[in-house]
């Protein structure tokens, strides 16, 4: 059985030590809490659960702030950051499926409309960080695009003067499960956002490959 965003996300809780998903359990509950609070929800010491506290925030996962409410030390509370709340299920994916089937129960066309104006609203976002760089450099800045989409992008520039762009990530795997749009817009989206590019997917994680990979030539250098 194929992994679904939300078994991915518990693999990352579970990932953590009985204490620290505690830890993570009763911050998350509470919204935000001291170590004091947080131990007495848990059931151990402040001192353990600072101990805790303090792997968590060098993971990225829990953030504090200090409060003042009056003379002395200020008081330390707790909350979960964006990275901490990735470890919960999200079913982004299931939601966007079922508001898809229900355009698609409307109009099949309409479904191809959504995943058009998706890819050319991103062209537009990235044409701004593209304009003015050259060939080399823009492929280096569509990467950096695609990694803070989540797709674990890579780029690496081969011996044929090509670029090879490597996704380790799906960041619409669900969707592009049900979809083939999905798929289509994404290659349309590099496309579109290098004209004066020839780029062909050479791998592809629904074709059963473990990531996608998209080859990248300037067409001046194809036609020399």
């Amino acid at each position: 059985m194929a992994p679904t965003e939300t078994a991915g996300a518990a693999v990352g809780l579970n990932a953590q030590s009985e204490g620290r998903r505690g830890v993570l359990l009763a911050i998350k509950q509470a919204g935000e809490a001291s170590a004091e609070q947080i131990a007495r929800s848990v059931g151990v010491t402040v001192s353990a659960v600072r101990q805790h506290l303090a792997a968590l925030e060098g993971q990225g996962l829990v953030a504090h702030r200090d409060e003042r409410s009056g003379p002395g030390r200020p008081r330390r509370r707790y909350c979960i950051t964006p990275a901490g709340e990735a470890l919960w299920p999200k079913r982004y994916g299931q939601l966007t499926n079922q508001l898809l089937d229900f355009v698609g129960q409307e109009s099949l066309e309409l479904v191809d409309k959504v995943f058009t104006r998706r890819g050319e609203a991103r062209v537009e976002r990235a044409a701004e960080r593209l304009s003015g760089l050259g060939f080399d450099a823009r492929i280096e800045e569509l990467t950096r695009i695609l990694d803070e989409d989540g797709y674990l992008a890579e780029c690496r520039r081969e011996a044929n003067e090509s670029w090879l762009v490597v996704e380790h990530n799906c960041a619409i795997l669900d969707v592009a499960r049900r979809y083939g749009a999905a798929c289509n817009s994404e290659l349309a989206f590099l496309r579109a956002a290098m004209p004066d590019a020839s780029i062909d997917r050479i791998k592809h994680k629904m074709a059963g490959d473990f990531v996608c990979a998209y080859r990248i030539a300037s067409k001046a250098v194809i036609t020399r």
